[in-house]
Parts: structure tokens; C-alpha cells; sequence
């Protein structure tokens, strides 16, 4: 008995965790969603959601977690875009057409300017990290 107890906290729970990031301007809401998808392994299923000051609100499943590579950092493109940038996938949110579209990494444009990451914080939770919380952490070549 006592061993089944100390595994339970070892498990992952298949409650849907999310966190928001408020993003300029003003009233613009990115939010990415984890659903553990193995009791015992660090896998995911991870669902970006962006929602606009002008009622506009678009939804797009992303690249799974199989291992550690949940982290997508967020970045400020041109005219009213937003890239979500994964380790295998790029997503990009365009306000005025109110959707995400998967890109390819050579068709993201140049210049982009990093407001945050959604990560693993110091103690273990799923949160989104602002740029002046926490500087860029760029994806490593595999």
C-alpha cells in the first residue's frame, strides 16, 4: 500500500492545464493548453489559442510533447502577426484574417521581436514567462 501512495505524485494527471500570456496590444490573449497524454512519461498534447480585442478568436493543435519539448516561445512579427515558435513547429497568428497557419521555419520572417515563453517554471508549473521575466532561450539544433 505504501508504495502505490508514493507513486500517485509521480503521475501525470489528464486534467487540461493552461496558461495565458497577454500579449500587445492590449487585450490580445495567447493561451497554450497541456493535456498529459501517458500517466508516467512527460507527453502532451498542446492546444494554442489566440483571442483578439476585436472578438476575434482562433484555435490550433500543435506539435505534441513526446519528451521535454512543451516550450514555445512567442514572437512579435510585422503588421498585427504573432509567431509561436516549438522546437518541431512554427505557428503564425495574423489578426487581421483571424487565423494560424502552420509555417514552414525558412518562410518566418526576419527581425521578430521575443515577448515570452510558455514553459516550466522554477517550480514545476505550466505558465507563460514574459520576456523581462525571463530572456529568450532559443531552440537547440537536434
Amino acid at each position: 500500500m505504501f508504495a502505490a501512495l508514493a507513486v500517485i505524485p509521480a503521475c501525470n494527471s489528464d486534467v487540461p492545464v493552461s496558461a495565458v500570456g497577454e500579449i500587445t496590444p492590449p487585450g490580445l490573449h495567447v493561451t497554450i493548453t497541456r493535456v498529459a497524454t501517458h500517466p508516467f512519461l512527460a507527453r502532451f498534447s498542446l492546444r494554442l489559442t489566440v483571442t483578439a480585442p476585436n472578438g476575434c478568436s482562433a484555435t490550433s493543435d500543435l506539435f505534441p510533447d513526446t519528451g521535454g519539448v512543451s516550450r514555445r516561445n512567442v514572437y512579435r512579427g510585422g503588421t498585427d502577426r504573432l509567431y509561436v515558435v516549438g522546437q518541431f513547429d512554427v505557428r503564425r497568428f495574423d489578426l487581421q484574417g483571424c487565423r494560424i497557419e502552420l509555417m514552414e521555419f525558412r518562410s518566418v520572417e526576419r527581425d521578430l521581436l521575443f515577448v515570452g515563453s510558455f514553459d516550466i517554471d522554477i517550480s514545476g508549473h505550466w505558465t507563460f514567462l514574459a520576456a523581462d521575466v525571463r530572456p529568450e532561450r532559443p531552440f537547440q539544433p537536434l
